[in-house]
């Protein structure tokens, strides 16, 4: 039998030739098979591995069954790819889904395992599509020689026949594309990492997260099937809380509980509960464990981000931006935090926080942490957790300059040269209609939780100095967003790393600060305790400013304890002293206690002089938060003279000013305001809408216990009583001099 000729190159092919013969050398169109003489008949392939049960999948199932009918529609082959983080589930989802099809399908089955994270390295696309020919029936010695010979052939072959094809655990996009078969074939597609060059070839990428709570105590009670789940429900919950959703974390704990049938829920419970054993416990001898996935994960990875991963697992918060990244790593991080991504090491969060944010599973933060201590020295580990430290007390910092730019603090700088160190820059940008400082407020609030846990932190890594400045960094939000567990944490630390460092100065800012969120918290005595403590030690210290400040605070302390005369004494005196020393701004704040004091005894002709001048230096000083209080507390103290035209100017310039910092407590204060001064217009249907909000706020904020809070809700109740009139009669016109009975204080 003589081969096809062209040019220079024949191939010549002689005696009998049984089953396939294939055409070689220059090759035009495609590679024709055809039959030889009798052969044996080969039955289609059925490789697929069997289906475990999978739980809260049904939408993935659903999402992949729709890609697969709009592609025969087309009369396109169907090509999924499933990713996601190793142990969540992707070939279960896969077999699940592949499982269903064979009715449909009556060619066969074919599987791979691809090896991405193999130990000699991923398989070869050539090697994987000479078994698939085989086990579509061309004998060994007939399988051709190349690659792209065997991909020819296995196109033609596949080109007529209903087949589904399982590439699990691929490497790239690459190593796919040469088993993908032709024809009316369903080709699924499982990889740790994300595959979006898989699009480009018609394929559908869908990427899994770990389960739901719910969903993870179903597969715990599917794999124990014992009735020890239903017997302990909240056992169960905290158990695959511990597995953190991941499902090969679930049924290795299950299969454990299996093997002891005798063992409660809460022995398992107790052995995850130790973070350094999590990974330990999460293991079957001679099978699977959550580390070995992992561990296959990490090797894949190249050197600079498998080294970026091991520095965030020092991380000490869940979450973090990109800027964390490129501190840790000196430099540019965009390429390293990709791979990390891209191998569904890392969760891009972004889209529910803003900008480059990402977060770990809690599993993978505990391997990641566990390969840095085993590649990372101690000494690497210290500077890497200082420099994160030095990160954020660096936007912290910055932070508190645009939000109150006038606030005198110290100087910032932890020393053993981590000053010198780059730190890369946080973005504040405005978003929306938001103010500089509204933006900046926002980002303290996000990164709180990482704040903290640099404080908590600071001391035992021997940077005290650390915590305390941090601490005074954040001083800012507590009051503003009303933070008062975090207000008092922070403030205790702070002060124990101030003592620890022997910074006189730190330790009474420590104090004062601190004291000031025992007063928003109720605990009036204790602040008082802690403010005596701060005076006695600026007057040792011969820090005069810093005493005739803890004048005004003790004030506050009294005021707090209902002594309004003592407190007014202490008011007074560092309204003297304060300017004096050279602090207009806390003279200013002063003057506004000694306002408040005066309103709340019925002196408003006094409330709103003093109110007043306060607002102006406040403003002066650019701090405009504390001068729309004062705004307010003039526009309530104009409401108790009768200058209604001025309380209403007044309290509204305050109520938009206090809104946009989202100071509710403050907010609230200035509604009930403004339904007074509704009712003096005889307007209690309006008078109702703004109680309504301040109780509504006064509770939002836990002060619903304040003075304010009751007065304003029993006023929303007499109100509302059955048979108030709306049109209620007028008031009493004014006096011209502005000092009516109520003015006078009668």
């Amino acid at each position: 039998m003589r081969g096809h000729e062209h040019s220079t190159n024949a191939n010549e092919l002689s005696g009998t030739v049984h089953g396939f013969v294939v055409q070689t050398g220059s090759v035009h169109g495609g590679i024709h098979v055809s039959g030889g003489g009798a052969r044996e008949v080969v039955p289609p392939p059925w490789q697929l591995p069997p289906s475990v049960r999978i739980t809260d999948r049904t939408d993935e199932i659903r999402a992949l069954e729709a890609h697969r009918d709009r592609a025969t529609e087309d009369g396109h082959p169907t090509l999924a790819a499933v990713s996601g983080l190793g142990g969540v589930g992707k070939t279960a989802v896969a077999l699940a889904w592949l499982h269903t099809l064979r009715p449909h399908f009556p060619g066969g089955q074919l599987y791979a395992d691809l090896g991405a994270q193999a130990p000699d390295g991923p398989a070869d696309p050539g090697e994987v599509v000479a078994r698939f020919l085989r086990a579509l029936g061309v004998p060994s010695g007939q399988v051709p020689p190349t690659l792209g010979e065997r991909v020819a052939l296995y196109r033609s072959l596949t080109a007529d026949r209903q087949l589904v094809v399982l590439l699990d655990d691929a490497a790239t996009a690459a190593q796919v594309r040469p088993l993908l078969p032709a024809g009316q074939s369903v080709t699924a597609v499982t990889s740790r990492r994300r595959m979006p060059g898989l699009s480009l070839d018609g394929g559908h990428v869908i990427h899994l997260e770990p389960l739901s709570p719910e969903a993870a105590v179903e597969l715990l009670e599917a794999t124990l099937a014992d009735g020890r789940v239903a017997a302990q429900p909240e056992e169960a919950r905290a158990l695959v809380a511990l597995c953190a959703g991941l499902p090969l974390a679930v049924r290795i704990a299950g299969a454990r509980l299996a093997a002891r049938p005798k063992q409660g829920i809460t022995a398992m419970v107790r052995a995850l509960s130790e973070e350094h054993e999590r990974l330990e416990a999460l293991a079957i001898e001679g099978d699977h464990d959550v580390r070995a996935a992992l561990d296959l994960s990490y090797q894949g990875l190249p050197p600079r981000a498998a080294r970026l991963y091991r520095l965030l697992g020092l991380h000490p918060g869940r979450e973090f931006g990109a800027p964390v990244a490129r501190t840790l790593l000196g430099g540019d991080a965009a390429e390293a935090l990709d791979a990390l991504h891209d191998a569904n090491l890392l969760v891009d969060v972004a889209e529910a926080s803003g900008g480059e944010r990402y977060r770990f599973h809690d599993l993978v933060r505990l391997h990641a942490a566990e390969r840095a201590a085993q590649d990372e020295s101690g000494d690497e580990r210290a500077a890497a957790l200082l420099r994160v430290g030095r990160h954020y007390l660096a936007a912290a910092g910055r932070a508190e300059e645009i939000i109150e730019p006038g606030r005198v603090g110290p100087e910032r700088d932890f020393g053993r040269g981590v000053a010198a160190e780059s730190v890369a820059e946080e973005d504040f940008g405005p978003v929306g209609g938001q103010t500089a400082a509204e933006a900046a407020l926002d980002w303290l609030e996000r990164e709180l939780p990482n704040l903290m846990a640099v404080v908590r932190l600071a001391r035992p890594m021997g940077a005290p100095e650390l915590a305390w400045q941090l601490t005074d960094a954040l001083w800012p939000l507590f009051p503003r967003r009303k933070l008062y567990r975090e207000w008092i944490e922070a403030h205790r630390e702070g002060l124990l790393a101030a003592e620890e460092a022997g910074n006189g100065e730190a330790s009474c800012r420590m104090l004062t600060s601190g004291a000031l969120g025992m007063l928003a918290t109720g605990e009036h005595a204790e602040g008082l305790a802690m403010f005596e403590r701060a005076a006695a030690a600026f007057l040792e210290r011969g820090d005069a400013l810093g005493h005739a400040r803890t004048l005004n605070y003790r004030g506050l302390a009294h005021q707090r304890l209902g002594q309004r005369d003592r407190a007014a004494e202490f008011f007074a005196r560092a309204a003297a002293e304060l300017p004096a020393h050279g602090d207009l701004r806390a003279g200013a704040l002063a003057r506004f206690n000694l306002a408040d004091i005066a309103l709340a005894q019925e002196r408003y002709e006094t409330a709103a002089v003093e109110a007043e001048a306060a607002r102006l230096t406040l403003e002066a000083a650019g701090d405009t938060y504390n001068a729309a209080r004062a705004a307010g507390l003039t526009g309530r103290a104009c409401v108790g003279l009768g200058r209604l035209e001025r309380a209403e100017a007044e309290l509204s310039t305050a109520l938009s000013a206090l809104r946009a910092e989202a100071a509710g407590f403050e907010t609230a204060h200035v509604l009930g305001g403004l339904a007074r001064l509704s009712e003096r217009r005889g307007q209690p249907w309006q008078a109702r809408q703004y109680y309504r909000e301040a109780v509504s706020l006064y509770g939002s904020v836990g002060r619903s216990r304040s003075a304010e809070a009751v007065g304003a809700a029993a006023r929303l109740g007499a109100l509302e009583s059955p048979g108030t009139a709306d049109s209620p009669p007028a008031p009493p016109a004014p006096d011209p001099s502005g000092d009516d009975r109520r003015g006078s204080g009668a």
